[in-house]
Parts: C-alpha cells; structure tokens; sequence
C-alpha cells in the first residue's frame, strides 16, 4: 500500500481507522472519512491524510473520477473536489520520492508524473483554499455529419433545410464562424479528428484509405484519464470488425456499434467487432440509441463517459421517413433540372434523378439526423447530465456535388476550396459556455485531439500535431487563430503505379459491413494503408492551400507548365471569386514557402519517423 499525508500546524491526537494502522487526527474537530473506490481521505480542520493503495494499475485512476465534499470550519470553505489526480498520471509503476511538493519523471515513459504526497497536497490545497479549485472534468460527446457542409443548417439561413436542434444549440452555445473539416474527404477527415494530425501523417489519403495501428487516438488519451469510451455510427478508417487492428477497440474504445463505411435505413452494424446485424430503423435515431444506452451504463457504474457517434447520414444514396420527406415535398417542382448522378437504393448502382427528388431525400435525412440529436439532448436533462456534457457537432467535409445548390461558397465536397472544407461547427457545455457566444476563429477537425488533452488534463501526444488547443476559444479569450490552417490533397498517383509494400496486412483491412451502393458488385468495402516510398519531388504534389490570417493561397497542378496559384481575401470574398495572385505576388510567394515547409514535416510523418519501434 502506497500512502501520502499531508499536516497542518496543530495539536493533534491519533486515531484507529479499521483495517489501517494509526493516523493522526485533529482533535479539535471530528474527523471525516471519505470513501473513494478503495482510496480513503480522512479529513479534518489542519489535516488530510490520503491512503491510495494499488496504484500500479491505471484502474486505480477511478478515484481521479469520484466527487468528494472536503468541509474546512476553520477556513469555512466547502469545496467540491471531483478530480483528485486531475493533473497526475499515475502510470506504472509510479515512482515515489522525497517529501517534497515536486513532479518526478515516470521510469516507463519519461514523462513528468505528480507523486502521490504532491497529489495529496493538491487535494489539501483544494479543499482548504477555492483558488486553487481545479475545473471539473466534463463528459464528452462528439457528433459528426457526414457530407453535411457549412451552408445545410437553419442558423445559417439555408433557404429549405429544417435543423431545429442545430439551430438551438447555435443560439444558446458557442458556433463557430468558420469550422472546418481537415480534408475534403471523409476518412481523411475522421482520422484528423481522432489524432489531431493531418491525414497524409498517417496515409490516410482518400476515402478507403485506413489510418496506421502506431497511431495515438482521442479514445487512448481519454481512456487513459479514466473515460469510458464508445464509439456509435460510421468508423470508415479501417474495418470494424474483431480481427482488425485498426478496429475502434484497438483504437481505444471500450464499446462500438459501427459500421466500416456509411449507412442507411436499416442498416448492418457490427457490435465490438462480432458479426453485422441489421438493426431495423431510421439510421440516426439507431446510434444515438445506442449511444444513449451506453451513456446510461457508463453514468451508473460512476464512470465519466466518452462519446463519438459519426452519423451515416446525409451521405447518398437517400432514403427518409415518410413524414421527413413531406417536409420537402415542394422541391421536386422547384429544381425539376438539371439530372444528378448518384446511388440507386434498389440496385446499388448508378443512376440519373432530379435534382428536386434528390434534395428532398437529402434534406430529409438532415433533419431525421437534427431529430436524433434533439433527442440525445433531451435525455442528457432528463438525467441531470447536460449541464457538464461537452457536446460537439460537425460535418467531415463539404457539400456533396449531388446536393450543393451553389452557393455561398465555391466548391464542394473533394476540392480545398471554401465549399470542400467548411462545415457547421457547434458546442454546447452549459456549465462552462454559459452565455451564447459565436467566434471568428477559423478552427478545424485536428483541433479537437489538443483541445481535450487540455480540458482534461492530459500531455499531447509526443509527436508532430496539426492542431491547436481551443480552450481560449471556449472561454472568449481567443479572436484569432496564431497559427495556419493547411489542406492538402495527397496525389496518389505514383503509388497505384508503383504498389508499395502494405502498412498492414490485406487481409486484415478486409471489411465486414455491407452497403447499398455497389463497387464492383462487391457490398462490402476493404481498406489500405502503404510503406511509403523515398520521398520524390512529386510527393509535395496535389491540391492543396493554405489560410494565415484572412488570407488563403489555393494551388493546382496543370498539365503543362507552372502550377495554378490563386490567392483569395476570405473576409472581403467568402466565395472566392477575386485571385489577388498579381496584386500581391510577395504575400503569395510567403504563403507557398509556409505550406512547402509544412509539407516537409508531413512527409516525414508519412515515412513512419514519428513512431517509436
């Protein structure tokens, strides 16, 4: 048993506590023992002793995640302490020193680690004084759309779609002005959100691309700071089935019903990786089920809880309910031109409709999808859990080209242009965001990884990341990012041709769940991964920008010749009209020279220099 005690200057006597030998108590007040999952507080007026046995596992953090009420008389203080270790990380085994107030380095990792005397005089100056009050560790719940971009939302004065929720949360939380997906592609996109780097670090280059089992997730980080953690909904970064080492169990979470790409009504989901079942009913409404069951099971074994649900909706091909679709009823005869091209729900394959048709499917979805997060919410109040539940909401990429209606940004799903990236940006945490609030900073996917280390107390990972913390953001006290936002599409090209040796096994990149849509008759989808080559000239090749400020370069490779270069005032030309390329050549000039340099510490990522064998 490890132990730590803390003592105040006074008369003292001692005291026998059952099953432990004698401690010292004040005699002036009568002592206070708390039990913490194995870990026991005795408190008194100028003394608290903290036993904390077994800490050689990271289990024993279950009493980091306990609320305990320390009452002081003499101070007259009463402070709530829910995160004793909220700054320690007691891995194993943790090294004990001297007497000292002082961090000392984990003999695993190297990383500084808080003794457990420091711990317990934390918890002393908590209780005994509110200014050192550390904020309490929320659960968590992130939400994503897919290829639901920045215009589709009410708040945003889009002319048809009906978001109710969405709309709500952006009135009473905080929205975001100018979020954006770190690629114009779907698993690209995820693999940001879950590391907080590029997708081209890991070589998750496209749809269908997985990202590598050496990577560090939001759900390793938040597992170790004693989350439970579940994953609900389309995972579309490697297959989700038990054999594959990039499945959300491997990556870190606890609990996962998942599919390996997206999904419609009725959908087959794999539950932790067993075979998929069809699971019957409107395909947002059934993740967020499940999520909330999981969230339910998680609050009542008194674990704070982690939560993704990664919608399937409103990808194509679509499909709605009945009263969803009598919403948009009226479109059909509104844009009865032009033909669009997308999935057949009864074959699977290619097919031609009206525009009109396939928008009211699609903007059924979105709203059925608004409807499931509404509901989510609902019973996060009926629980007493909204008030310190950090919900997050945002699409993995832009607008779709079968469902865009043009404006007001240039471009759309798959391009590095403002309608490629942008998408609706959201977060509602009542006990921290208690005034609604909308920021300017231009923020994106990758922040996410930075951002919770931050909220929960955890070091970022020790590698090159692409994002930024965002607390500032949270609390009003950041109005302008300090640093770059970078796109890039990777050109593939030179790998179809060359076929580098596998990152991970083909047959374990093999997918389980089935989709509508067809690819080469084939209903299931597997994945890839690649050793990259030596790095040539043409790796730093594909569409790509950069935004510094209010400033974005786009660049383009041609066919003959120099690169496309264009350069865009976002502020005064959201739409991306006017190419300031001939008015500033300087500031162009700068801007390419940032990206190439970025570029470099990418593609050393990508040659595997970030992991450790």
């Amino acid at each position: 048993m490890r132990e730590a005690e803390i003592e105040c200057q006074a008369p003292t006597t001692t005291a026998k506590i059952p099953g432990e030998r004698k401690r010292k108590t004040d005699d002036r007040d009568a002592e206070k023992i708390l039990d913490l999952n194995g870990a026991h507080v005795l408190a008194g007026a100028s003394l608290l002793t903290v036993w904390l046995p077994g800490l050689q596992t990271l289990g024993d953090r279950e009493v980091a995640r306990q609320r305990v009420t320390v009452a002081d008389k003499r101070c007259k203080v009463k402070t709530q302490v829910r995160s004793l270790l909220k700054r320690c990380d007691l891995r194993k085994p943790p090294k004990l020193v001297n007497e000292n107030f002082k961090m000392t380095g984990d003999p695993n990792t190297g990383e500084k680690v808080m003794t457990t005397k420091t711990a317990a005089a934390c918890l002393l100056l908590l209780a005994l004084c509110p200014s050192f009050a550390v904020a309490k560790s929320p659960n968590i719940i992130l939400l994503m759309g897919d290829d639901h971009g920045w215009e589709e939302t009410g708040y945003n004065g889009h002319p048809h779609v009906k978001t109710p929720v969405l709309d709500e949360i952006a009135a009473t939380g905080l929205r975001f002005r100018h979020f954006y997906a770190a690629h114009p592609n779907c698993s690209p996109t995820r693999a940001s959100f879950l590391t907080g780097r590029h997708p081209n670090r890991m070589g998750t280059f496209a749809p269908g691309w997985s990202l590598r089992p050496q990577e560090i997730t939001i759900a390793q980080i938040l597992r170790r700071a004693g989350y439970h953690c579940g994953h609900f909904g389309k995972w579309h970064v490697g297959p989700v089935n038990a054999g594959s080492p990039t499945n959300p169990g491997e990556m870190g979470f606890h609990e996962w019903v998942s599919h390996d790409n997206f999904f419609e009504l009725n959908p087959s989901l794999s539950r932790n990786g067993g075979p998929p079942e069809v699971i019957k009913g409107e395909s947002s409404q059934i993740v967020v089920n499940e999520a909330i069951r999981f969230i339910d099971r998680t609050t009542q074994a008194g674990k704070p809880f982690f939560t993704i649900v990664w919608f399937g909706s409103p990808h194509e091909p679509y499909s709605g309910l009945p009263a969803d679709l009598a919403l948009y009823d009226d479109l059909p005869a509104k844009y009865p031109t032009p033909k669009v091209s997308l999935t057949s729900n009864a074959t699977g394959g290619p097919v031609s409709r009206p525009k009109g048709e396939v928008l009211r499917e699609r903007y059924a979805e979105i709203t059925a999808m608004d409807r499931a997060i509404g509901g989510l919410r609902k019973h996060l109040a009926s629980q007493g859990l909204r008030q310190d539940t950090l919900l997050f909401y945002c699409g993995d990429n832009g607008t779709s080209s079968d469902g865009t209606l043009g404006f007001p940004h240039r471009g759309v799903k798959g391009q590095v242009y403002e309608g490629g990236t942008l998408v609706p940006g959201l977060i509602e945490w009542p006990e921290r965001i208690s005034q609604p609030r909308t920021t300017s900073v231009r923020s994106c996917t990758s922040d996410l990884l930075p951002t919770l280390c931050a909220l929960v107390g955890q070091p970022q990972p020790n590698r090159p990341l692409d994002g930024l913390d965002l607390t500032p953001v949270l609390d009003g006290k950041m109005t302008e990012r300090p640093g770059p936002l970078v796109f890039w599409e990777f050109n593939t090209e030179r790998l179809a041709r060359s076929k580098p040796e596998p990152w991970i096994d083909p047959e374990l990149q093999k997918g389980t769940t089935p989709l509508v849509k067809l690819m080469g008759g084939k209903a299931t989808r597997d994945f890839t991964n690649y050793r990259h080559p030596a790095i040539a000239d043409t790796d730093y090749f594909g569409p790509r920008a950069i935004i510094d400020g209010r400033f974005k370069l786009v660049i383009h490779e041609q066919k003959t010749g120099d690169p496309k270069r264009e350069l865009f005032n976002l502020d005064a030309d959201p739409a991306e009209k006017t190419n300031l390329i001939e008015q500033q050549p300087a500031l162009a000039t700068k801007l390419q020279t940032r990206l190439h340099d970025w570029q470099k510490s990418v593609l050393n990522s990508l040659a595997g220099a970030d992991y450790k064998e």
